[in-house]
């Protein structure tokens, strides 16, 4: 009886089916266990993620920054972590305003040098200009201005990706 019931719970166990010689009609002793089924196929690897080239470890960084900023940035108790916020971002738009954006590659090779200017002119008269004002903003503890400017910021980063940035491929 223990016999029986071990067979027929050792298949849940093992995750394996077993052949008994009495359900395929057979003798009533036991047959020994069928092999456990192969393992199926691995599946294939990912395809690799391209390196990230300078410029977006630079928008990763502001990203990151700017995400904490608008979730603190109406707050005038944390002000001073706010303005050092701002000024990660600053840095990161910095070193960012000296690389090229990999959307430039895609433009007619006369057109090429116009667009890295396009983007450098944006970078400076938008993003760093509105950094200022919104730093400025939080030395004055104007939180209703500074939140105001952090939107305004997060509206002209989406338009600055969609003129500049390569978009990602699906």
């Amino acid at each position: 009886m223990k016999l029986r019931y071990l067979a027929s719970v050792l298949p849940l166990l093992l995750g394996a089916t077993f052949v008994r010689a009495q359900d395929m009609g057979g003798s009533s002793s036991d047959t020994p266990p069928a092999a456990p089924a192969a393992a199926p196929a691995a599946a294939p690897a990912p395809a690799a993620k391209p390196e990230k080239t300078a410029l977006d470890k630079d928008m990763d960084k502001m990203s990151k920054a700017f995400r904490k900023l608008r979730a603190q940035v109406k707050d005038p108790t944390k002000n001073d972590s706010s303005i050092a916020l701002v000024d990660q971002i600053r840095a990161a738009a910095t070193a960012a305003l000296n690389e090229t954006p990999e959307l430039a590659a895609d433009q007619p090779a006369a057109d090429q040098a116009k667009f890295v200017a396009d983007y450098q002119a944006k970078m400076k008269s938008g993003l760093l200009a509105d950094l200022d004002k919104l730093t400025a903003a939080l030395k004055a503890n104007d939180n209703a201005t500074a939140a105001t400017l952090s939107a305004q910021l997060g509206a002209d980063e989406r338009a600055g990706h969609k003129e500049f940035r390569k978009p990602e491929d699906k």
